[in-house]
C-alpha cells in the first residue's frame, strides 16, 4: 500500500513562530502555492494518480479555485489547519477554533464534508493526546498526524506501528494512517516526505520502500520548488531542512511515481477492514 499525500502550504509557512503566523503580515510576501499545486496536479493526471491534498483553511478562502480544482479532479480533499499554527503552541479552546474555521473554508470552497486530518508538523505527541478528542469531536474520522518516531514537533517514538491502525483516546475513536518509518541502524527513521525525502538518495528510499507493505508519503509544493525565496529568520538547522536538496527533488518524485504504484488515503480507507484493523487505546 503506497499512499500519496501532499500539505498543500505556502512556501513561507515554513516559519512557526506564533506573531509570524499572520494572515494580514503574509500579504507582504509573494505567493507561489497557486503554480506549485497546479505542477504537482499536472503530473499527477500525467500518471492518472489521485492523491490526497491536506489545505490549509487560509488556502481554501484565499485559492477557493485551486481547491475546488483538486476536487474536481478526483483528488481527496483534507484539513491542515487554518493557519498553520502548531497543535503544540495552543490549548484546547484554540485548536478547537482553529479546526473548526479550517474545516468550514474548506467545505465552503468544496461544497463536500471534510473528514480527513493532518496536523502541522506532526506536532500531536503525548503532551497533546487531548487534540485527537477535538479531532473526532469535529466530525474527522480519519487522521494522519501520527509520527511513530523522534520529531522535532511531536512524534509518539513508543507507537512502534507503521501501518493504519485505530485510535481510542478517551472514548473518541479515529482511524489512523501514520507516517510509515523504516529501521536504520536500529533507529526508526522516515524517509517519504519533506525534508527527508530531498535528504536522502532516492536509490536509499526505493530500496527500503519496496521492502515496506506502507508507504505514506508528504509532501509540500515548496519541495519542488527550487527557485522559491530563502526566508530569513530561520535557525541554521531550519534552513537546512527546508532548503536542501530542492534543485533535484522535483526529478526524484518523478522517479518515485514512476517506480510505484500510489493511490490516495480514501482509496486506502475502502480497502480496510477496519472490523478486523488492530486499536491502539492512548492514555
Amino acid at each position: 500500500m503506497n499512499i500519496l499525500t501532499f500539505d498543500i502550504e505556502d512556501w513561507f509557512h515554513i516559519n512557526f513562530d506564533k506573531e509570524f503566523n499572520n494572515e494580514i503580515l503574509w500579504n507582504n510576501f509573494e505567493s507561489r502555492i497557486e503554480k506549485n499545486t497546479e505542477i504537482i496536479l499536472e503530473i499527477l493526471s500525467e500518471h492518472n494518480i489521485k492523491a490526497t491534498f491536506f489545505c490549509l483553511g487560509w488556502v481554501a478562502r484565499k485559492y477557493p479555485s485551486l481547491v475546488r480544482n483538486m476536487d474536481n479532479l478526483g483528488h481527496d480533499v483534507a484539513c491542515h489547519s487554518d493557519i498553520h499554527n502548531l497543535v503544540t503552541k495552543q490549548n484546547k479552546e484554540e485548536f478547537d477554533l482553529d479546526l473548526k474555521r479550517s474545516i468550514n473554508s474548506i467545505e465552503d470552497a468544496i461544497g463536500k464534508k471534510v473528514n480527513m486530518f493532518r496536523a502541522p508538523a506532526f506536532s500531536i505527541g503525548n503532551k497533546n493526546k487531548w487534540a485527537f478528542e477535538k479531532i473526532n469531536e469535529n466530525g474527522i474520522e480519519i487522521d494522519c498526524s501520527v509520527f511513530p518516531a523522534k520529531h522535532d514537533f511531536g512524534g509518539f517514538t513508543e507507537l512502534n506501528t507503521s501501518s493504519p491502525f485505530k485510535i481510542n483516546y478517551n472514548g473518541s475513536f479515529l482511524k489512523e494512517f501514520p507516517m510509515s518509518t523504516y529501521n536504520m541502524f536500529n533507529q526508526s527513521v522516515v524517509l517519504t516526505g519533506g525534508g527527508f525525502f530531498r535528504f536522502f538518495p532516492y536509490f536509499l528510499i526505493k530500496s527500503f520502500m519496496k521492502r515496506s507493505n506502507y508507504n505514506m508519503t508528504y509532501f509540500h509544493p515548496r519541495d519542488f520548488d527550487a527557485d522559491q525565496p530563502i526566508l530569513e529568520n530561520l535557525s541554521k538547522i531550519r534552513k537546512f531542512k527546508s532548503y536542501y536538496g530542492l534543485k533535484y527533488s522535483l526529478n526524484k518524485f518523478k522517479n518515485l511515481l514512476n517506480d510505484f504504484d500510489f493511490i490516495s488515503i480514501s482509496e486506502a480507507d475502502k480497502s480496510i477492514n477496519w472490523e478486523r484493523q488492530h486499536s491502539i487505546e492512548l492514555y
